[in-house]
């Protein structure tokens, strides 16, 4: 998939979220009044933040708005960090494509509990059709998960998001209580809340407090709204919302959201405690192995997955990875409120910062192991 200039972008509802190919380069209803955007920052939740962690290296000064990043060396054995670095790693940022790896750990464990196959094929229709380009119909589950991580397929998400269950989905954060991780939402479901077309959405500033039943029951009637809808009157719409009501607040009571620390934790267990039968631990590693970052990470990599996204004003980029020496290491980075609506050239400056906070957790050797300042150097 070659990279959207801006005017182009728009055309698709101004969400593209991020494909992993871009490493080469890179209906009609009637509709009440736009969510109101004056109170949609999510409330403070008690629940444990990130522990006491170093500062992060200062940020490249292409990147503006508010800006998150957590890298740390994980404990495979406590998946506690051995050594970490942040800035600001419990706010809340909105995760654009970046939480469709939970989808996939989601769907995985319920085809290990047989409730879901592989083989089970999917149609696209007006109802399950998000933005962007879309997965032939009768495409297996197996072949929509590669869409899902790779391609950043939204229409295939979806399609696995619905068959896992909103509930399934949601209850992986909620098993790791972390408390500001919300991942219910199909990603229909939340533009078509922005776009102002879901006549159940209880507005921004409500949905972010719901919790438990509550969140569930509001997500199961906005999602039953956004499948009315065709995608291209939702692309219209959000061309119109984008245009003239966007405020970034709103984005956190309507999009999947999680701070850089829960997100992080998140992704240690994925990968290090996913708690899949080897089959399933095996696919999920392989899927997620073709997401995106690998190429853009300057220390040697022994195995690398990853996933990212971008949205209007924001960007995402998610993994873990571990070296040849035996280090497991997670990163999330989330910008927030760009000064660029097309946040896409944003890329090398982000990974600038991440590589600069991945050398310098990877300083010393943890379990015996020493790759020392010469693992960096190694690939320069």
């Amino acid at each position: 998939m070659r990279l959207l200039p801006p005017r182009l972008l728009r055309r698709k509802g101004r969400y593209v979220l991020l494909a992993a190919a871009l490493a080469l380069g890179w209906s009609l209803r009637p509709h009440p009044a736009s969510p109101p955007t004056d109170q949609a920052a999510v409330p403070p939740v008690r629940c444990a933040g990130a522990p006491p962690t170093a500062a992060a290296p200062a940020a490249p000064s292409r990147l503006s708005g508010r800006l998150g990043l957590y890298v740390a060396v994980i404990d495979p054995l406590t998946l506690k960090p051995l050594r970490a670095v942040a800035q600001a790693p419990d706010q809340v940022f909105p995760l654009a494509s970046s939480y469709k790896q939970a989808v996939l750990w989601a769907l995985l464990k319920q085809v290990d509990a047989g409730q879901v196959k592989l083989s089970e094929r999917f149609d696209v229709t007006t109802a399950n059709q998000s933005l962007g380009n879309y997965p032939h119909d009768h495409s297996d589950v197996r072949t929509l998960a590669g869409r899902m991580i790779h391609n950043s397929d939204n229409t295939a998400t979806d399609i696995l998001h619905r068959r896992a269950g909103l509930a399934s989905v949601q209850a992986i954060p909620e098993r790791l209580n972390l408390c500001h991780t919300r991942l219910i939402l199909p990603t229909k479901t939340w533009w078509t809340a922005q776009a102002g077309l879901s006549p159940r959405f209880p507005g921004p500033a409500t949905f972010a407090r719901l919790r438990g039943p509550d969140l569930l029951q509001a997500a199961e009637k906005m999602d039953q709204d956004a499948q009315q809808l065709r995608s291209d009157r939702l692309q219209l719409r959000l061309d119109d919302y984008f245009d003239h009501r966007y405020a970034p607040e709103t984005d956190l009571g309507t999009q999947n959201v999680s701070t850089p620390y829960e997100f992080a934790q998140l992704i240690a267990q994925e990968f290090l405690r996913p708690g899949l039968s080897a089959q399933g631990a095996a696919l999920q590693r392989e899927v997620m192995a073709t997401g995106f970052g690998r190429s853009r990470l300057r220390a040697p990599i022994r195995y690398f997955g990853g996933k990212g996204g971008n949205g209007w004003r924001l960007l995402t980029y998610t993994g873990y990875f571990e070296t040849p020496t035996g280090e497991h290491v997670v990163y999330t980075f989330m910008q927030h409120g760009a000064d660029q609506s097309y946040t896409m050239h944003n890329t090398a400056a982000a990974f600038a910062w991440i590589n600069a906070a991945v050398a310098e957790v990877l300083k010393a050797g943890d379990e015996g192991h020493r790759p020392g300042p010469a693992v960096l150097a190694s690939r320069r």
